[in-house]
């Protein structure tokens, strides 16, 4: 196991004197919070993630097919774990891409 898996498998796993912190943090939070958190800014970060996850998953019709996924504890920790970073990145990634549209609108309009 490489250290980067290592990292993120005790950050998901509980210890003895503080149990999970992420777990309790998340815990913490008011429904609406935790609503608006999970919902994407935009339908193209959606559609990235969803493709992503489906990536992740398999992806199989489940209008023809029964599917049920299984794994185990740790495995759904990194999941979880890769979900976030991806959000986190797509995210700052929309933000960059909107920042440079206004440059580009700015300068082309000091330039007219």
């Amino acid at each position: 196991m490489n250290n980067s898996s290592n990292r993120v498998s005790e950050f998901f796993e509980s210890d003895a004197e503080g149990g999970n912190l992420l777990w309790q943090y998340v815990q913490s939070m008011s429904p609406e919070t935790i609503a608006q958190l999970s919902k994407p800014s935009s339908t193209e970060v959606f559609q990235v993630m969803e493709r992503n996850i489906v990536g992740l998953l398999g992806n199989l019709p489940s209008e023809h097919f029964g599917i049920s996924v299984s794994t185990s504890r740790e495995n759904l920790g990194r999941l979880l774990a890769s979900a976030m970073i991806s959000g986190y990145f797509l995210h700052n990634a929309e933000q960059r891409m909107a920042f440079e549209k206004s440059l580009q609108i700015q300068s082309s309009e000091h330039n007219s």
